[in-house]
């Protein structure tokens, strides 16, 4: 719980914190909050490949962002966070189980064909939530002002994401009433 608080906290103080001290500290030494990120992944390791392939993406970044003393491979964490996301759901599709199919599962075992089908297309939502998400978080990297890159990956994607879970909630809800399920 610590652990998920903490990175949880350090993945939306990181945009905000490249911004402020993008002009002030060389970007060698804003790595190490990169490196201080992917770190607190370290805990999940043993439970998540997709944590593993973070963690291990984001020590790549830090070690190319020491290296060239550049800030594009720090602004490009968001992008990796996207891309291992999508990787993970998008497998899922083609490998067995879809994501949110096994989180339904976690509360509703038993889930009825028409569930199934649902958690499928929701699992497809969210791969195409990430492919732009990720897109947008790539663009803003190498295109846009620092300031509208940390104002992107560091406000309006979490507006989005709780946007994206806010209407899938009341659009289950709805299914749920329609099916009776």
């Amino acid at each position: 719980m610590f652990w998920n608080a903490l990175t949880l906290a350090l993945t939306l103080l990181y945009p905000l914190a490249i911004w402020l001290g993008h002009d002030a500290i060389e970007p060698r030494w804003l790595a190490g909050l990169l490196l201080l990120t992917a770190a607190t992944r370290l805990p999940t390791l043993k439970l998540s490949a997709s944590a593993r392939w973070s963690a291990a993406g984001g020590l790549a970044l830090v070690a190319v962002a020491v290296w060239s003393n550049a800030l594009l491979p720090l602004k490009l964490y968001p992008v990796l966070v996207n891309a291992v996301l999508l990787a993970a759901f998008g497998h899922s599709l083609v490998s067995g189980m879809p994501m949110v199919e096994r989180l339904a599962r976690l509360r509703e075992p038993g889930l009825p064909p028409e569930g199934v089908a649902y958690t499928r297309r929701v699992t497809q939502a969210w791969c195409a939530f990430f492919a732009v998400n990720g897109a947008v978080a790539l663009g803003t990297a190498l295109f846009a002002s620092e300031a509208v890159w940390s104002f992107y990956t560091g406000v309006l994607a979490y507006i989005l994401m709780g946007m994206m879970f806010g209407g899938e909630y009341l659009l289950r809800m709805r299914f749920k009433r329609l099916h009776h399920v």
